[in-house]
Order: structure tokens, then sequence, then C-alpha cells
């Protein structure tokens, strides 16, 4: 008897359809075909031992197991709960008249318990998009997708219950991961294991550096990246890690595709719901290549810049990093996105995150400081290198801290609080969340030429003026597109409909290593 169980592969952030068909015929042994890796394959006693520790029995006969498409690999090992209902239907020891109905995905123990599986806000969608009934998950799975559209999606913790659903004898409302939720007594919170929100730095704990802290303001109210130099003391890390505070929250549409990428991952659970803060990530500057931009044979996972898609990726002691590590952040900072290509595969994942940056500006850390500075110009030049031609063209705010006043040091004078700002930043977002509901993006700096074009019309006073700053700072084509789009957002602060001379000036004086040699 031939059993056909739904299953899913995640591709990138995307699901594909894996069909796993089960057939009982004469003969002899336990077959399992269609390019499943050792992960799948292992699975095969690990199932037979579960369901016979639940009381079934293994058929004397020929079991055979084919994981279709049979030309895509299969990694993983979530296709252990299909396999066994396989074996259970093909084998006539229970009816399961629902079982085509859904798509299943869970990884078996060896007491019939069901573990938590990667992939499962894809999976839901696929479902959703293939026109099933719904889908039946591990319940720290399912409660990635609470949230997600009308989706029917029902969280299990044993395969008991798994048969429960499948045999359509009685209500399982209970088991539906929303009311999963409640029964548990959970209650609903944002997800990020990259730092701790309740202990985020308040921009009033930071004393004085007005000057970078409007920079700062501006970067998030239109998506800029930022670079902070200043020597060591000065604030930069602070400054960077408080912008977590002034950041909007993730519209729908964003929480979906972030939280897509950390289902992926696997860095969904055990929290509930879409994400609804915006990512922080934060890798040392030793990262690889690989953790950066995501990596992997078959199972490509995404990296940090594609966990940090709509938040923000910080690099801290920037010209520390290996040049090549450096370099491989221009294609995703300009595409918004990174394409791993690999010889049997390809995948891409999203990456429009806000590169936020803090270096010293020489080894020693103080130059531009009277006489500390100890670095020879030589020593300077190399070090400062780093920041290639290319990387700056692509960071539109440059602010050069310098260390704190001692007199403001020592009033502690309170100054304005993230709330402040954040509603600031937060009426600029919603100025061009309006302006871009039919672009596809999100904000400022996501625009192309076209956009640019559209919305960063300039009067002839303006045209001069832009004309005379490319001419005297010699600035590339790229570096004037993003001073328009600086100079957009820096209008969308004050609400203004136009971009001004004076919003021009300001988002050109952000350019200023465009025009500064270190020596």
């Amino acid at each position: 008897m031939l059993i056909n169980i739904h299953s899913a592969k995640c591709i990138g952030i995307d699901a594909v359809n894996v069909t796993v068909e089960v057939d009982v015929a004469q003969g002899i042994g336990i077959h399992l075909v269609g390019l499943a890796d050792a992960a799948v394959k292992e699975s095969l006693l690990r199932t037979i031992t579960s369901l016979q520790a639940m009381g079934f029995k293994i058929p004397g006969r020929k079991i055979v197991i084919n994981l279709a498409p049979a030309d895509m690999h299969k990694k993983g090992s979530g296709y252990d709960v299909p396999i066994a209902l396989g074996i259970i239907a093909a084998s006539g020891q229970r009816a399961l008249p629902l079982l085509d109905n859904y798509m299943i995905m869970g990884e078996l123990g060896l007491d019939g318990s069901i573990r938590e599986v990667p992939g499962a806000l894809p999976t839901v969608e696929l479902a959703e998009r293939s026109g099933m009934r719904g889908c039946i998950l591990p319940s720290a799975s399912a409660l990635e997708a609470v949230e997600y559209r009308n989706s029917t999606v029902f969280g299990v913790d044993n395969l008991e219950e798994v048969l429960r659903i499948l045999s359509g004898d009685e209500d399982c409302s209970d088991l539906l991961a929303e009311n999963l939720m409640l029964s548990k007594g959970m209650d609903m919170q944002c997800k990020d294991d990259s730092d701790p929100f309740e202990k985020v730095m308040d921009f009033s704990e930071i004393i004085g550096q007005e000057g970078a802290k409007r920079g700062v303001e501006i970067a998030a109210a239109g998506g800029h990246n930022v670079i902070m130099i200043g020597p060591p003391g000065s604030g930069k890390s602070s400054l960077a890690k408080a912008m977590v505070s002034i950041l909007p929250p993730l519209s729908l549409e964003e929480s979906v595709q972030t939280s897509k990428i950390y289902s992926v991952a696997g860095k969904g659970g055990p929290l509930k719901g879409l994400m609804k803060r915006r990512p922080f990530r934060a890798p040392h500057y030793s990262a690889s290549v690989a953790a950066l931009i995501g990596g992997g044979s078959d199972n490509i996972l995404p990296g940090e810049i594609s966990l940090a898609h709509n938040g923000i990726l910080m690099i801290d002691e920037f010209c520390e990093a290996p040049k090549k590590v450096l370099e491989v952040l221009r294609a995703p900072m300009e595409d918004r996105k990174v394409t791993i290509s690999r010889l049997k595969t390809k995948v891409e994942y999203p990456s429009d995150f806000m590169l936020v940056a803090a270096t010293n500006p020489c080894p020693c850390g103080f130059y531009g400081e009277g006489d500390r500075c100890t670095c020879t110009p030589s020593r300077r030049l190399a070090y400062l290198s780093k920041l290639s031609g290319p990387i700056m063209d692509r960071i539109d705010i440059q602010l050069w801290m310098k260390p704190i006043d001692p007199k403001k040091l020592v009033a502690r004078k309170a100054a304005e609080a993230s709330a402040d700002v954040a509603a600031r930043v937060m009426k600029a977002r919603e100025i061009q969340k309006r302006r871009f509901k039919d672009e596809g993006i999100f904000c400022n700096a996501g625009m192309n030429s076209r956009m640019i074009d559209r919305y960063c019309p300039l009067d002839k006073e303006c045209q001069d003026l832009l004309e005379r700053i490319i001419e005297h700072m010699g600035l590339s084509a790229r570096a004037c597109s993003r001073i328009l789009k600086l100079a957009r957002t820096i209008a969308d602060l004050e609400g203004a409909e136009d971009i001004s001379a004076a919003h021009l000036t300001e988002a050109a004086s952000y350019r200023f290593l465009d025009r500064q040699q270190i020596l």
C-alpha cells in the first residue's frame, strides 16, 4: 500500500515541497532512497525504535521510503515524523483519513516524543500557498508561526497527538498553536538572542556627543550606514548600542521577512510569534567571511548580515578586522541581498541592514588629540587604509568623535532620553512608509536611481549647491546619490516636503573622510 505524506525543505528563506512516499510490499528489508544525507538515513533506526516503544509493529515485509523529488538533497531530522506516519498508515495499523491534508515536520525521540526543527515559518507559508488545510509541527516550532496570518498550525509534543489530529475522530483545537500558547500561560514577546533589550543603553545615559547623537538619529530615521571614529572612551560603542532604543518596531511585512531568516537558521524558538524589535547583531571583528555572509555545503545557512536584516549590524574595532572580511560587505550593502553559490546550489538571502561601524583613528587611538598620538604617519595611513574607497562610498554618515568635555563628564547633566528621539524617528519613518508603500522598500536608504529622481527633486539653487559640493569634495556618483538620500531623511525629520540647501549642506558635512587625508 502506497502512502504519500507532505513535508518540506528550506532553500534560502523559502520552502519547497518534499513528498515522503512509503510503500509496504512483498519482500524483506527497509530501504530509504531520495538523496538523503546521513542524518536522514540514521532516522530509520530512531523511527523504528520509537514506533516499537509506542506499541506499533514493524511489518516483516519490504518497506521502501522515497523522498521526492529524488534529485534534491534532503538534510536534517525533520522527516522522522512523516516516515513514522507513512509506516503506520501503509501497514494498516491506524486509519489516518486526514493525512493528505497537512504538511508535517518533526524529529522523533526514542520514546515517541517530538522535538523542534528549523524552518517552521517557511513551511507554514508553503502549506498556505499550496492550499493545504494547515501544518503539524513540534510545539516549540509551531509557536514561531502563531501570528502568521490565519494559518492553521498544530503544535504537538508526541506522535500520539499527531495520530489524534489525523484520525479526525475528535476535536483537537487544544493543540492549535494559539491555544497551546494560552494553555501554557505564555505572553507574546519579541525575540532576539543577540541582545537583552531590557538592558539597552538609553541616550540619556550618554554624556555629551550631541553632534554624534544627531548623526545617529538621522541614520536611524532613514536606515543609513554610519561609521564612528574616535579615541577610546569617547562613547562610540555605547552610542551604537543605544541605537536599538530609538529604532521603530518592525512592520508586519518586515517582521515576517526577518522571522523567516531566524526560523531557517534555527534561532526561532523557544520564544513566541513574529519578531517585533529590530535585530541587533554584533559579531566580533575576527569573525570569518562565512560567519558574516553565511555558508555550508548542501544546507546553506544565513550569516550575520542576513540575521541583521531590517536591523543593525554593528562591527566594533572596524579597522582591526581583516580587509578581506570588510570587503565582503560591499555587495550586500549595495544590493541589500547576499547570494551564496556552491557547485550544486545557489541560495539568496535578504540582507537589508544598517551597518554601524566603530573604530579608533590610529593604532594607539589618540590621533587628533594634541601630541598624545605615538603613531607614525605611515602607521596611521596603513591603519585607515582598511577604510577603502568602495566601503566609504557606501557609508552615508561619517562621525568623528572627540573625547568628552571634562566639565560635562563631571556635571553629568541628564541628556535627551531615547523615547524623545525615537518619537522623531518614528514620525520620519511614517512619512517614508507612506512614500514607498508601492515601491517594495521601507526607508530612504533603499532608494534606487529611479526613486531618487522621483522623490528627491532639487530646485535650481540646490542643484548649483550640489554641483559645487561634488566638485569641491571630488565625490563619486554613488556618494552623490547617498548625499541626496541623506538630505531626504533630514528633510523628513523636519517634516519638510522639499529638500533645501540647508539639508544638502548638513548631509554633505557627514562625508568628511572623502576630502580628508589622515597623515
